[in-house]
Formats: structure tokens, sequence, C-alpha cells
């Protein structure tokens, strides 16, 4: 076998830090590009390009993942002091731990509990089932753009014996979050964990939860954020906004924005009580934990198997870790009601 020498993301990164020259140039580019051509509905081309590549990473990456990892396909949440010697185990519960505390955080109650919902961009479903099996749903429904995905949550929910189909019709299927299946007000909780940061049309993308979320019903949005930007800033630095365009490129993601901007789309569209939050503290020690089980033996092999996409993924886990620790990358939280019709 032929061995190919690479350069890492990280250390493409530092030159980039300490080069200006090489700043400017990428803040021109960026600044010239033409508007994006669009398919015959009207989508820009780009998106649609967007879309497919979400889909095939996710095609790719996904039994890696669950692997390693199990079901749930998120960061997990670690009380403070915690997270530096657990078990996968832990970080697994860990990651369940995420759900319950957002669910509580964001009012959802027991008392009073959803009797439908909707899990935008589900992954393998396993936000979908755990909270139907919480809370007794009547139905959940999970979206993905990769097929593999909705596969996979079907036969997983076909197995789970804590998913009694007699009381709780709970199904998945691909579709795209900014132009989804569904009639006007269907569901009592629109829940979207890690999905946010793919969607290349933030306000579309918010508009669609309000239009299928029940008039009193609650929407939970949780995702990666930039930080939000000081009075005097007009932009991310230089150096911020390099390292979220490598991150993008291995990650399928659009331009990120902040929490703000979120808060700002979900009044205009008319959601009320709305709270935003950042737990960027709470999932600290998610990134070191996943760079750690992608380098042991199972981690590696995977990673080989699974194709240059799930690779690329992997080689930029560190410049993740690094957007935490500098501030740039925030863990960000929002909810907030559709209010009841009078």
């Amino acid at each position: 076998a032929t061995c190919v020498k690479t350069r890492s993301p990280l250390s493409r990164l530092r030159d980039v830090r300490g080069s200006s020259s090489a700043a400017a140039t990428a803040g021109r580019r960026q600044r010239r590009r033409m508007a994006p051509k669009a398919v015959g509905d009207g989508t820009p081309l780009q998106d649609v390009e967007l879309k497919q590549g979400i889909a095939n990473f996710y095609d790719e990456s996904s039994n890696v993942w669950e692997d390693i990892w199990g079901e749930h396909m998120h960061h997990g949440y670690y009380e403070p002091g915690s997270g530096a010697q657990l078990s996968i185990d832990e970080h697994q519960k860990a990651q369940v731990l995420m759900v319950d505390k957002v669910l509580e955080w964001s009012g959802v109650r027991p008392e009073s509990p959803p009797a439908t919902i909707l899990d935008v961009g589900c992954g393998i479903g396993g936000s979908t089932r755990h909270i139907v099996t919480k809370y007794g749903c009547e139905a959940g429904t999970g979206i993905t753009l990769s097929p593999y995905q909705a596969r996979r949550a079907e036969e997983i929910t076909a197995a789970d014996a804590n998913i009694d189909p007699q009381k709780s019709a709970v199904s998945f299927r691909v579709a795209d979050a900014l132009n989804q299946p569904f009639e006007d007000e269907s569901f009592d909780l629109v829940w979207s964990l890690e999905s946010g940061e793919h969607m290349p049309d933030k306000e579309k993308f918010v508009s669609e939860l309000f239009r299928v979320l029940k008039p009193g019903g609650r929407v939970i949005v949780v995702t990666w954020c930039h930080r939000v930007l000081g009075k005097e800033e007009e932009k991310l630095s230089a150096y911020e906004r390099l390292l979220l365009a490598v991150i993008n490129k291995a990650y399928y993601l659009p331009d990120w924005v902040s929490v703000a901007r979120y808060e700002a789309l979900a009044e205009a569209e008319g959601f009320r009580d709305i709270q935003v939050d950042d737990w960027s503290p709470q999932v600290a020690p998610f990134w070191t934990a996943v760079l750690k089980t992608a380098l042991t033996p199972n981690g590696l092999r995977g990673l080989l198997k699974s194709g240059t996409k799930t690779i690329r993924g992997a080689a930029v886990m560190p410049l993740m870790r690094l957007g935490f620790a500098t501030g740039t990358i925030k863990f960000n939280l929002m909810t907030a009601v559709k209010p009841a019709k009078k």
C-alpha cells in the first residue's frame, strides 16, 4: 500500500493563524462568492449539494458511531468536575442525561406530557424512543436526510421491548427539515437536538418548526452556534472564521450563526416565552472522550472501514475541542411556545 503524507487540519490552521495575508485572502474569496444557481424548485444548488453531502456523511458514519457510542448521536451532559475518567457506559448515560436535562430545562413535565412529538434530525432514533417511553406519548416521528439512519432507527425500534406499538406509534422517514411532509399544527412537541447547525436556511428552519407545531405546543432546539458578537463587532475574527470553515468542510455545515440569531428568528416568527441558554461548560468533556474512542483499536478499525468522509470528520475533532476551549463554538439551547389560538 502507498502511504501518502497529509497535513492535519489543525496544523494547517496553525499556519493560517500566523498569516494575516492568508486570512485576508480567504475573506476576499468569501465576499466574491457568486449568487448560487438554483434547481427546478428554486432551491439553491449549493443547498442541494450540502444536503446530499449530509446524507452521505451520516450514511457512511452512523454505524461506526453506533458500534462505540450506541443509539444517541449527540453530546453528553456532564456535572462540574466529571467526565475526566468516565467509561464509555458512563458517557452513554451522560447522553441520556442530556435529553432529560434539556426536557427539564424547557419545562416539559410528566404531569402534562406531549401526546405527539417530532424529532427533527433524529439520527437512529435514540431521543425519539427515549421521549416516547419517558412520557408515554401516543406517537413519535423522526426525520433525517440519511436513508441509512431512517432504516436503522426503524430496526432498533422494532426490537425495543420498551416500545409498545399498540400504545405508541413510532416511525422514521427520510425528509427535509426545511420542507417537512406534515400538515400544519401536527405535533405537541417539536424537538431538534444537534441538527440546526446543518440547516442552510435558518429562517426557513424556524418557520417550519413553527408551522408543524400545534398552538400551545413547545419547540426545543439544541444546536452548535458561534459566540454572540460583542457590541463593537461586526463579525468573528479572521482566525475564528477559518476555524469554522475547516470544520464546515468536514461536517457538511453551512455558515454558523449565534443563538441571538435564533432568538430573533423565533420572535419574528411569532413564538412566545422564548428562553435561551449556553451549556458549553456542561458538554466540555465530550470531544476529548470522542477523540479517545476514535483512537482505540475498535475505533480505528471502524474509521478505516467506513470511508473518507468519516475519516475527515474524525480529523477535525481536535478543532471542535479547540473551538469550545477558545469560546468560538457554543452549545446553545432555545425553547419557545407557539401561542394558543384565541
